[in-house]
């Protein structure tokens, strides 16, 4: 089942100056993780700005602001790009610790593989557990990307398994290209947007902004080059696989 599309109802603008006679948006944090050179800078930038860029440099992790509007709903949206340092072969503790500061203080998750390296599929396993470690008690809302989906030719990861993989996690999976569909990029960010929303609203527009402090972000960039035809499922449906 695809996400509902929700393109049509984005608008973007930078966040203004706290005013103290206008209404202050809802914050919405989310992070965006996986292994180096899977396309996470791309599919932020993508989102933001409509544009595919195909090509950064090392990403030392950056944080994104943006004023938006998702249905109706004002939100301030903060996006935190991470380092793309984690390989299966790492130590999951050096992983810990260098993504702890970022999976704390987010409310919403998109962990981002490329269907075309297999070592960042077997990633995503362990980032989703690490997010259940630091959020025991929450459901914060997590989607599982496949990217890079018009690299047929160089496909290393099955779209089944990447249903497979969501379905045992108990999360939405995508496969999408960035480079070459705005528009399931977009619904991807969005859906997680709402699924925030509604966590706020459950429990009583509960807000960690104010304990949790931004983690500090350098001024740079990472990023990855291109994808294709997306293919979206809700876990449930292991029969999207015959999509890809």
């Amino acid at each position: 089942m695809r996400l509902p599309s929700m393109s049509g109802n984005f608008l973007l603008a930078p966040i203004p100056e706290a005013s103290s006679d206008c209404h202050l948006p809802k914050d919405i944090k989310l992070a965006v993780l996986g292994s180096g050179r899977v396309g996470k800078s791309a599919m932020i930038v993508r989102f933001l700005t409509k544009r595919f860029i195909g090509d950064y440099e090392p990403n030392t992790g950056k944080l994104y602001s943006r004023l938006v509007y998702v249905e109706g709903d004002q939100l301030s949206l903060q996006i935190q790009d991470t380092p793309g340092c984690l390989q299966v072969q790492d130590s999951l503790i050096q992983v810990v610790d260098s993504l702890s500061r970022y999976v704390q203080w987010a409310e919403g998750f998109l962990l981002v593989y490329s269907i075309t390296d297999y070592d960042s599929y077997q990633s995503i396993r362990p980032l989703y557990q690490h997010i259940r470690k630091v959020h025991p008690d929450s459901r914060a809302p997590v989607i599982i990307v496949g990217n890079k989906g018009d690299l047929l030719h160089a496909r290393q990861v099955q779209t089944h398994d990447g249903l497979q993989l969501a379905n045992e996690l108990g999360s939405l999976f995508l496969e999408i290209s960035t480079s070459e569909n705005y528009d399931d990029v977009c619904d991807v960010f969005q859906h997680l947007c709402k699924e925030v929303s509604k966590l706020h609203s459950l429990g009583g527009e509960r807000r960690r902004s104010s304990i949790i402090p931004r983690p500090r972000s350098p001024n740079m960039q990472d990023l990855k080059r291109r994808f294709k035809q997306a293919l979206s499922s809700k876990v449930k449906s292991p029969s999207a696989s015959a999509l890809g």
